[in-house]
């Protein structure tokens, strides 16, 4: 009998047995079912978050870095982290003509305001004062108007750039141009209108101000530390440009070689790689539940395959009496069990995907589930199938067929 033909008269065996036992059937495909779900619901999940948490990362810039006082991720002592000096406007003045490998640095001060024009007003509003280059190492391009001028920067003039979420609030369908809104008090005029930048793990960058720092200086009643950041045109000169501010800051601070660095310098990757190293403990919990739960309806399928062998002896008899080998045997059952357990992995698929769908709509999060989750799902069933259905399978072939002809 050709290959081919072998395979379809071992399906049209295993179809005939599953039908006969429907129950029996859904029952042993039921730990497959929800193994396999349970893999693809936390696949999807985890893949779709990184798919938006990567999409967040990249508004931060790959080719920035930030010097501040404090890292991004902490994992030290935060009180000796705060004890660091802070990174000030003096710092910013030496370093910003030392440092070669930049092409664009901008100071950056932060603080939330409420802003207000004529009877309106609109609290708890980021307020940044920067210099003209924020534009380009925060990628704060105008979606109309313009930013301010070097010479605005010098003269501290009181101009500004508005969020669209502030345009909104404040000015509805109005044009804002040349509109003056006051900032903590102090009335400024708005030059430009930032493009629609979206939100950034909930926080609404939209809802933001820039103004001049040296504008910001005089509307503030207290100083605060800052933050620089360095922007390269070339992202290879990174770490060149790394290493040439660490060793500038470390000069200005007079720090001896065997001193640690009491300062940070981040980066979008310092983010990435913690989240990776999140997501990964997550792929291992998922794969201890997947597993535990596949060896249960493995374990099922080997009883029920063990028990489909002992009603079946007779017809084990029959088959081996006429010509079937111990080969023909153990694919027919082998056949059986992986069907079992790969249709259980497909429902389990179909299922899981649509549970993430839901969930993932609940948080407003797009379901991504790619062919690797897929083939991973499948393979975990597949696997268990053939694993499970071998001790059954070779117990049937090793029966006589004299003695199986004779079972009752």
């Amino acid at each position: 009998m050709p290959f081919s033909g072998q395979w379809m008269e071992y399906l049209r065996f295993s179809y005939d047995a599953l039908t006969a036992n429907k129950i029996r059937f859904i029952l042993t495909t039921l730990g497959i079912f929800l193994g396999v779900t349970a893999i693809i619901v936390i696949f999807t999940a985890i893949q779709s978050i990184n798919s938006y948490v990567e999409e967040e990362f990249s508004s931060l810039g790959g080719n920035s870095l930030y010097l501040s006082k404090f890292p991004w991720v902490i994992t030290g002592n935060y009180w000796e982290l705060r004890n660091r000096p802070e990174i000030t406007l003096d710092d910013y003045d030496i370093i910003k003509d030392k440092i070669e490998t930049a092409r664009w640095i901008s100071p950056q001060i932060e603080a939330m305001r409420t802003i207000e024009y004529r009877n309106k007003s609109l609290q708890d509003v980021l307020t940044i004062g920067s210099n003209e280059q924020y534009v380009f190492t925060d990628n704060a391009d105008p979606d109309y108007g313009r930013f301010f001028t070097e010479m605005e920067v010098y003269r501290a003039h009181p101009v500004c750039v508005i969020g669209q979420n502030v345009r909104e609030e404040l000015f509805g369908v109005q044009d804002p141009l040349g509109k003056r809104i006051k900032i903590n008090g102090y009335s400024h005029r708005i030059v430009g209108v930032l493009k629609e930048m979206g939100s950034f793990f909930g926080f609404n960058l939209d809802n933001q101000v820039i103004i001049p720092y040296t504008t910001f200086q005089g509307i503030s009643h207290h100083r605060r530390g800052i933050t620089i950041a360095f922007r390269t045109e070339d992202p290879a000169m990174l770490d060149d440009l790394q290493a040439e501010i660490r060793g500038e800051i470390r000069r200005i601070r007079k720090l001896a070689p065997a001193e640690p660095d009491n300062f940070a310098i981040n980066q979008q990757t310092m983010l990435t790689d913690f989240y990776n190293n999140l997501t990964r403990t997550s792929y291992l919990v998922v794969f201890i539940i997947g597993t535990i739960s596949l060896i249960v309806g493995g374990i099922g399928i080997m009883n029920i395959m063990l028990v489909s062998v002992t009603e079946r002896t007779k017809e084990i008899g029959i088959r081996k009496a006429i010509g079937a080998s111990r080969k023909n045997i153990i694919m027919q059952f082998l056949t059986e069990s992986i069907t079992i357990s790969s249709l259980g992995g497909v429902v389990g698929i179909i299922f899981g995907f649509l549970i993430a769908q839901f969930l993932l709509q609940q948080i407003k999060l797009d379901a991504t589930v790619s062919l690797t989750t897929i083939l991973i799902g499948y393979g975990f069933s597949a696997f268990v199938g053939i694993v499970s259905g071998m001790y059954p399978a070779y117990r049937a072939a090793k029966l006589h067929p004299i003695d199986a002809l004779r079972y009752e």
